[in-house]
């Protein structure tokens, strides 16, 4: 049976180039990159190589990489050692964080935490596609305000938030800006410099590196406090030896994700647009998110009259491996505080389905997807409560 994988949004297989590169580093060059000796001197020298090609796709400086186990840990390093270091600007009146209410679980988990310990935060609303409206951003800044906490492109619908006029607002209000870019990270050309980003998480496991390897970009000027506490590894910022092969696998996936962006992105766009437009023909069939401002391989619809969840296991049994949301929360059966966010009910909500490409999929691909996805709608349809045609 054919066999097709469209939820690259949920993970990646390990390039063959990026495998290579990390073999040497489990067996051969096995030395602890702390030591001073040569098998150490040969580990260290591979992780400031990997630091390197992970700073040049985001403009940033080598010294500026913070690597950690991954998206959730630099979310988390990034807010509560930002937060952790402002206890003492805590007041009764007004919010001291500002995020939103579509952000990843790594983010809002992170804020109601916080919330216990005596922090406010306030979360934006977003609108039916699921942009953030600068002018509410603005009118929610107080005196307390100190981090600002966006996803650079929202894990189950796409949409691409204005980060570069975010972080001028945050600029002009000397409030520090994060944001987790683990979606956008080379779907997207990111300049922190430019976009006045000051902490940025990201994930190797979702650009063709290994799981369990992850980074955060860490302005220099920029002060938290770390969460994990040991050794003193990454200046002191993240305290564990360092996972030299992980590190240089996600070093190799930023190095060929950056000689390989412009061709990946313009394939992936156009797969993406002719899946989108077939899809579409299928009758009560709607796109969340925004139809522009949107990931190059993000393609999120809505049925009328199914659920899923259904939809997905019939996906499934030809082939075809897709998500109904986010990968983190997907075996949760409340609906997406992302869906419901944007104005869906929870009905509406349940008859989502995530398609997300990846630079592997073909034009041949798309077309059988196109061709079995209605018919599996039609089936469900006929058997569906919900459905009165």
């Amino acid at each position: 049976m054919k066999r097709i994988f469209l939820d690259h949004a949920s993970t990646t297989k390990v390039d063959e180039e990026v495998l290579h590169a990390m073999l040497p580093y489990f067996a051969q060059y096995f030395g602890n990159p702390s030591s001073i000796h040569s098998y150490g001197r040969e580990a260290r020298e591979a992780i400031d190589t990997a630091r390197t090609h992970v700073g040049e796709i985001l403009g940033a400086r080598d010294d500026e990489i913070i690597f950690t186990a991954g998206g959730t840990e630099s979310d988390n390093l990034a807010i509560k050692g930002i937060a952790y270091l402002n206890k003492e600007k805590r007041t009764t009146k007004g919010p001291h964080i500002i995020t939103s209410t579509i952000e990843h679980p790594g983010v809002l988990e992170v804020c109601r935490h916080l919330e216990t310990q005596g922090f406010q935060v306030k979360y934006l609303p977003v609108d039916n596609q699921g942009l953030i409206n600068l002018e509410t951003l603005q009118a929610s800044i107080s005196k307390n305000t100190f981090l600002f906490s966006f996803m650079f492109a929202n894990n189950e619908i796409g949409t691409i938030e204005p980060i570069e006029e975010i972080g001028k607002i945050a600029q002009e209000h000397e409030i520090t800006l994060h944001t987790d870019a683990v979606q956008a990270v080379t779907k997207i050309p990111i300049d922190v410099k430019k976009q006045h980003i000051d902490m940025l998480a990201l994930s190797s496991h979702k650009i063709y590196g290994p799981k369990g390897i992850g980074a955060l970009y860490l302005r220099n000027g920029v002060k938290i406090q770390p969460i994990i506490h040991g050794g003193g590894h990454e200046k002191g910022m993240r305290s564990s030896t360092l996972n030299t092969p992980g590190i240089v696998g996600l070093g190799k996936a930023c190095e060929l994700a950056k000689k390989r962006m412009t061709t990946d992105n313009s394939r992936m766009k156009t797969l993406r647009d002719s899946l989108i437009k077939n899809v579409l023909q299928i009758e009560e069939s709607y796109l969340n998110g925004h139809p522009e401002k949107r990931l190059v391989n993000n393609a999120h619809f809505r049925f009328t009259g199914i659920e899923g969840e259904s939809l997905l296991l019939g996906l499934d049994e030809q082939g075809i491996a897709t998500s109904t949301g986010s990968a983190c929360s997907s075996q949760k059966l409340q609906a997406s505080h992302v869906l419901l966010a944007i104005g869906l009910d929870p009905v509406q909500a349940h008859g989502s389905l995530r398609l997300s490409l990846g630079r592997e999929n073909t034009k041949e691909e798309i077309t059988y997807v196109s061709k079995v996805l209605p018919q599996i709608v039609e089936r469900l349809r006929t058997m569906s409560p919900l459905w009165n045609r």
